[in-house]
């Protein structure tokens, strides 16, 4: 699987206008559950908060309903970045195009972090967990919205087959872009269990880490706090 930051990039800002269209339709409307499901954990967490890989600031809007604090929202897609700007007036929501994995802040600043759909993208997830760990007051939630595949013999079997044939069809019709869509499906089947992630995360030095399985198993929910 290609995990180069410029094709992932590149990528990224290609299907920018068609990215939250798909997003719906491909998970059949299930994509704004999950995104609320985060935002009513961060609704009474303290400011500021830190949305990472924040894309046109889907999630990032949907915190911001519930917490109407300071929220950074970072991508390193400028595209995403200005294409979802006209969203963001009358907020405090504030832009930053930077790198997950070098976060441009100082230590222990967020009371909380959310990443959706993100952290299966970055090369060196080691290194990104612990610069969240770093930038995260103590006691700081940070929350992981990501792609899982499902435990069930037989979904799980009619899910591989909606990823391998459904999905990047979907794709290429809504933005043109089969590759792109290749490129998910092939990251989500790679992508490491809820035990490795949970693995990482302790040994980034979060505690209290905690794993659900949303919509049958399709996506997992991560919660784990700075001690």
């Amino acid at each position: 699987m290609k995990q180069d930051k410029k094709f992932i990039k590149k990528k990224f800002d290609k299907i920018v206008k068609r990215y939250d269209i798909v997003n719906l339709i491909a998970s059949f409307g299930q994509d704004k559950i999950w995104r609320k499901k985060v935002a009513n954990i961060l609704k009474n967490v303290s400011s500021p908060l830190l949305d990472i890989c924040c894309g046109p600031y889907t999630l990032t809007l949907q915190i911001f309903k519930k917490n109407k604090k300071e929220i950074f929202a970072l991508d390193f897609s400028f595209g995403m970045l200005l294409y979802g700007k006209k969203r963001i007036t009358r907020t405090s929501i504030y832009p930053v195009c930077g790198d997950a994995e070098v976060l441009p802040f100082k230590d222990e600043i967020f009371g909380g972090i959310s990443i959706a759909f993100g952290l299966r993208n970055l090369p060196n997830k080691e290194i990104a967990l612990k610069e969240f760990y770093r930038v995260l007051k103590k006691g700081g939630i940070l929350i992981i919205l990501e792609f899982s595949l499902p435990t069930h013999r037989i979904f799980k079997t009619l899910y591989q087959i909606y990823l391998k044939n459904y999905l990047p069809f979907l794709g290429w019709l809504l933005t043109g872009d089969k590759t792109a869509y290749l490129y998910l499906v092939e990251s989500i089947q790679k992508f490491s269990s809820s035990e490795k992630i949970k693995e990482l995360l302790i040994n980034s030095g979060f505690n209290k880490v905690e794993h659900i399985s949303l919509t049958m198993g399709i996506v997992s929910l991560y919660t784990a706090y700075k001690n």
